[in-house]
């Protein structure tokens, strides 16, 4: 007999409390470094970047650039992830399609992003080119991901649905969605992060008025290196705030849904 050892779920607090403790260990790290330095201008200290921190979230200034810059690429992200759904299903359905674009999804990986903001530039104001650059890094892994999905679900349940004549909508809710929603999550929590990365580098290329990018480029040209720390921290804590809503949101969203269409099948068959 083979003995398999298995780990214990971990309770909610000592998850949290591991968390805490990795937080401190790093902040310790920046910590000595910053002493060791004793450079403010080329390494703050913690203390100095929270106390800046706190004084911009004081301020309505901070607030209008940062909800200027996360709706930018929130926009972005929903409009990649539309296309990256629709263009899954179309090229699923006409496998044809999936290979006259897919050079073209090869050009739109290897290509660097900086290249892709010079060029849009000529194209796209600078306004809204954060929002096409978002929305190009998360189109073609959501493409690729919900294509794969697709193409991979069981042909033996395709054929009991057609065997029992289901409807195409029976059909996409019974038989495809469950099979693709791990992997239009595994698309979402691989381009989220790189989205918002993106589209903050857009914006110090092209320096919207109102945008964080404006503000980590002022930073780097004044030599205020406080700033620029406390300008990363508020991107690295949206980004983070980000990926939690899209990456936990919806598939919880999708289990409800879910389970409301059961339970409404459920009450018309009885």
């Amino acid at each position: 007999m083979i003995f398999q050892y298995q780990e214990k779920p971990k309770k909610p607090l000592f998850t949290a409390l591991e968390y805490v403790a990795v937080i401190v260990f790093w902040v310790a790290i920046w910590f000595l470094a910053a002493r060791a330095t004793g450079e403010e201008l080329l390494l703050p200290s913690p203390l100095a970047v929270a106390e800046r921190m706190s004084g911009l979230v004081t301020t309505s200034e901070f607030w209008q650039i940062t909800f200027e810059s996360l709706w930018r690429i929130i926009c972005g992200i929903l409009l990649g992830v539309a296309l990256g759904v629709v263009m899954g299903f179309i090229t699923a359905a006409i496998p044809f399609l999936y290979k006259l674009f897919r050079p073209l999804l090869t050009v739109i990986r290897a290509t660097p992003v900086a290249s892709f903001i010079i060029l849009a530039i000529i194209w796209i104001g600078r306004d809204s080119l954060p929002t096409f650059i978002a929305a190009l890094m998360v189109l073609p892994i959501v493409w690729g991901n919900m294509y794969e999905g697709i193409n991979n679900v069981d042909v033996q349940l395709l054929e009991v649905a057609k065997v029992y004549n289901f409807s195409p909508v029976k059909k996409i809710r019974r038989l495809y969605l469950p099979h693709i929603s791990p992997y239009f999550s595994a698309s979402l929590k691989t381009s989220i992060g790189l989205a918002w990365k993106a589209g903050i580098a857009a914006e110090i290329l092209t320096l919207p008025p109102i945008s964080i990018g404006k503000q980590l480029s002022d930073a780097k040209i004044y030599l205020e290196t406080t700033d620029l720390f406390a300008w990363t921290l508020t991107v690295i804590i949206l980004s983070l705030l980000l990926e939690l809503v899209f990456i936990q949101g919806v598939p919880r969203g999708y289990s409800l849904i879910k389970r409301r269409i059961t339970h409404r099948s459920k009450a018309v068959t009885a």
